[in-house]
């Protein structure tokens, strides 16, 4: 198994690291004006000086629409990938439409939602819902394709049943493609709950924020509640990739 090593994080970082002080120094040796780009150290002042809101808006927006969307829409699309591959007139009817609501606009689709489910959290958690479904469905479907003719055969040969052989060789043969969609959707997720929340919210929420301050060109803390959202985008993905690390391990892309 491959090992995690420090220039995982180390690279990383140090990159970062760089692009912030040549930011810094662009914006400051040129005089930037703060409505065009703040400073890196213009917006580390406006976020600690606004912890408080910036709480309110991450409960408001990843706790309360976020999480309980990505868990209910990756649940649901991989619990209906199952169906699919158990009935193949539905996974013929239903994967198409996977097309179809990729393509749906969410500018489109968010206000619908909001005037169903309200202007409150719940709305913007059934747009994450709908984001996420599909991705797990199509990658779920997929996945449980993945494993080998031999390895069916040898299952069958065993007298293994139907549901045997998804527990003991589909599923594992699979991780890799749940993941996959675990991760793409922890970003749709994210970028689905701030969107839906430009069409109507509490006044509360990081996309309330976003939209509020923008128009009063107060730029310091768009940036704030962008870096919020990246770094919390950021931890979410890392720690699926922890996971996948420990569930996949026999995958060969983690071998020495």
């Amino acid at each position: 198994m491959k090992r995690f090593q420090a220039t995982d994080l180390i690279y990383p970082a140090l990159f970062g690291i760089s692009v912030l002080v040549l930011w810094q120094l662009i914006v400051k040796g040129f005089s930037v004006p703060a409505v065009l780009l703040p400073a890196p150290s213009d917006i580390w002042a406006k976020l600690i000086t606004s912890l408080p809101i910036l709480w309110v808006d991450f409960v408001q927006t990843v706790i309360r629409a976020v999480i309980p969307g990505w868990i209910i829409g990756s649940l649901s699309g991989f619990l209906v990938a199952i169906l699919c591959d158990r009935i193949p007139f539905l996974r013929r009817g239903l994967l198409p439409l996977g097309n179809l609501v990729a393509a749906l606009p969410i500018v489109g689709v968010a206000p619908i939602l909001v005037m169903w489910f309200g202007f409150d959290w719940p709305s913007k958690a059934a747009m994450v819902v709908v984001m996420t479904f599909f991705p797990m469905l199509v990658n779920a479907v997929a996945g449980l394709q993945a494993s080998g003719h031999l390895e069916r055969d040898l299952m069958q040969s065993y007298g293994a049943s139907w549901w045997q052989t998804l527990v003991k060789l589909r599923l594992p043969a699979a991780m890799p493609f749940i993941f996959n969609a675990l991760k793409i959707n922890s970003t749709l997720a994210m970028i689905g709950a701030i969107v839906a929340e430009f069409f109507g919210t509490p006044i509360v929420g990081m996309g309330f924020r976003i939209s509020t301050e923008v128009g009063r060109l107060g730029l310091d803390m768009v940036w704030a509640e962008i870096a919020v959202a990246a770094l919390t985008g950021s931890t979410f993905y890392g720690l699926l990739v922890a996971l996948e690390r420990v569930v996949t391990f026999w995958h060969p892309s983690y071998r020495r």
